[in-house]
């Protein structure tokens, strides 16, 4: 059975902006359903024109683009709360493909229906627009990261922004938090090779810093770990839920 929008987990996340009555009203008009997607399932195909758009709402997923010799190079990663699709919403079609890296479910939304949330709710729209610059300013950051600094630093910065998020969503327990990633969906993000990228993590652990392994990151000190990653700790903004 698909969430009430008024009872979404999601919004009780300090995390997350609050929504108007009126706004809520709107997303539960909005909101056409959910979808389950298992593991490995492309939810968006790079050049797809979809029919519909989605929110994370539990699981992590994988944003990539497919080189003309068949590899990726991973451009981001899904986590709960993110929206996906706004690509095909604006532009006609993806420009990156996105895949379910565990199970995920989605809230659903009609593509058909994305003008009338420009028309009659322009402060969900100025949301909208709030998200796409802040990927924009996550890109601008990897880019300055991959293109400027050495590997521990590429490293420790993914790891921070992974911890840093996914700590508050509340998803941090018994001191760790779940990172069902490969180290190769790493290295591809980070612009490094993957030998390179799990001597940097064996670096990592064997100082003491952060731990990765059997999908679980933990973080054992977490000022040096934002030191080495280039990050202002404990930053984290308010973002809208769509």
């Amino acid at each position: 059975m698909a969430i009430d929008c008024a009872a979404c987990p999601l919004r009780e996340l300090e995390l997350f902006a609050p929504m108007s009555d009126e706004e809520l009203e709107f997303m539960k008009s909005f909101k056409t359903g959910e979808l389950t997607a298992e593991q490995g399932t492309e939810i968006l195909a790079e050049g797809a024109s979809s029919t519909q758009l989605y929110t994370a709402l539990s699981g992590m997923g994988i944003r990539y683009k497919t080189m003309e010799d068949g590899r990726r190079q991973v451009v981001g990663f899904v986590l709960p709360g993110d929206f996906v699709g706004l690509q095909s919403g604006v532009m006609g079609e993806m420009q990156h493909s996105v895949e379910a890296t565990t199970t995920m479910k989605l809230c659903v939304f009609n593509r058909s229906d994305f003008w009338r949330l420009f028309k009659s709710q322009p402060r969900r729209a100025f949301d909208l627009t709030h998200l796409a610059a802040r990927e924009e300013q996550m890109l601008g950051e990897a880019l300055v990261t991959i293109g400027q600094m050495n590997g521990v630093t590429r490293v420790a910065w993914a790891l921070y922004r992974f911890f840093q998020r996914l700590r508050a969503l509340d998803m941090m327990k018994n001191g760790r938090v779940p990172l069902p990633y490969r180290q190769q969906d790493l290295a591809d993000a980070v612009g490094l090779s993957l030998v390179h990228t799990n001597k940097t993590l064996t670096r990592l652990r064997e100082a003491g810093v952060a731990t990765w392994q059997d999908d679980f990151l933990v973080v054992h000190k977490e000022q040096e770990l934002a030191r080495l990653g280039n990050v202002e700790p404990n930053t984290i903004s308010l973002r809208p839920l769509i």
